[in-house]
């Protein structure tokens, strides 16, 4: 069943501007849960639904509209606004957006004029054109601008993905992933409302809040970067598929404690597990860097993993953060890399995670840790 909408009733009191917007965002809600575009025309001060249309195969589970703020202005007004919806079957918790939405009144009815992300934030993905779902048997795939037969390739990968993750973290998750693939880069980058220069050449991320260890972390979403992510070949796209599934399944367990190096590096570990490839094959820059004398001395900072840096660097840092959950695993075993990634999430702060981790899980210091860390990579790469 669908989630019962809010209601609108406002507090004795509230002005009848305030009370009639919430009642036009109720109707607003009520016409997008059941697809009625003579309801949502409705609310329309146009008399558009193409946005209707564009969603209409994305399996809603719900779909309500809280109202922020208003300032009226005469016959207008703007109004802050945070829609909150889940994707049904997938997300435990709501997608939370803020929107800013501009009104009319006409003949003493208030009706919208545009709906747009607040302050250039992230857009959704019917706002970028008419979405094509394709259901897989652990992942569902959202795409703009491809056929089903495009998008079903993608969801294969997911649903291979989906039991890989599963063998190593277990099934303490949802075992489902929603994969978003967007037009193009630029596309990407509206969806993550960030400059799209940023993800030049990144196949795909993941959103999703970490934190909490709770399991009510918003919902996580890969997106797919098409113009990189295409030109990667089969085993490419799988290893990419595979370690952002896994930042989906680790997110409750993924908190500010979490340093880079480990997130990303045990995403990576697991994307190449029982692939058989070797630390040349798998981390080409710092073999390069070895060829140079210039191995890195110290784990990777966080700044390094910015995407918006060097290539060169990013890669470094992903590759680092790769060979030290390699050397976690077979130096003390997979159990143990999961043990102690769970502790340093489990950590109140940043400040001492990793130490008090390698202490009480590895029995081991972090300068210690480090200087094998070290040696291990020079050996991995000769």
């Amino acid at each position: 069943m669908l989630a019962a909408l809010g209601g609108c009733a406002g507090p004795p009191g509230e002005p009848a501007d305030s009370r009639a917007v919430k009642d036009l965002l109720d109707r607003r809600a009520e016409a997008v849960i059941a697809r009625d575009a003579g309801a949502f025309r409705a609310t329309e001060a146009d008399g558009d639904a193409e946005e209707l249309g564009d969603l209409a195969q994305v399996p809603l589970g719900s779909w309500t509209y809280d109202l922020v703020r208003l300032e009226p202005a005469g016959d207008r007004a703007t109004a802050t606004v945070r829609l909150h919806y889940r994707i049904r079957g997938y997300d435990r918790a709501p997608v939370t957006a803020d929107r800013t939405v501009k009104l009319v009144n006409e003949d003493g009815d208030w009706l919208v004029a545009s709906d747009r992300p607040k302050d250039k934030g992230a857009e959704q993905l019917w706002e970028q054109g008419e979405v094509t779902v394709v259901h897989g048997e652990r992942s569902l795939v959202l795409g703009v601008g491809r056929g089903a037969e495009k998008l079903r390739g993608y969801a294969e990968l997911a649903d291979r993905a989906v039991p890989a993750v599963q063998e190593v973290w277990g099934k303490r998750w949802a075992g489902r992933v929603v994969v978003l693939v967007p037009e193009s880069l630029d596309d990407m980058g509206a969806l993550l409302g960030a400059p799209a220069s940023g993800y030049q050449g990144i196949a795909a991320v993941t959103t999703g809040e970490a934190g909490g260890g709770s399991g009510k972390a918003p919902a996580d979403r890969i997106i797919l970067n098409p113009e990189a992510f295409d030109v990667l070949g089969d085993f490419g796209k799988q290893v990419v598929l595979t370690h952002e599934t896994t930042h989906v399944a680790t997110r409750s367990a993924t908190t500010p404690a979490t340093p880079l190096w480990l997130s990303e590096g045990f995403a990576d570990w697991l994307g190449y597990r029982g692939s058989g490839r070797t630390a040349p094959q798998a981390a080409p820059e710092l073999d390069r860097a070895l060829d140079r004398s210039e191995l890195p001395v110290t784990l990777p900072a966080d700044e390094e993993f910015a995407f918006s840096g060097s290539a060169s660097r990013l890669a470094q840092a992903y590759e680092s953060g790769w060979l030290a959950c390699k050397m976690t695993a077979e130096r003390w075993g997979e159990q143990k890399l999961l043990a102690f990634y769970r502790a340093v999430g489990a950590h109140d702060r940043r400040e001492g995670a990793v130490e008090d981790a390698l202490h009480e899980v590895l029995g081991t210091t972090l300068e210690a840790f480090t200087r094998e860390w070290e040696a291990y990579v020079r050996q991995e790469l000769s």
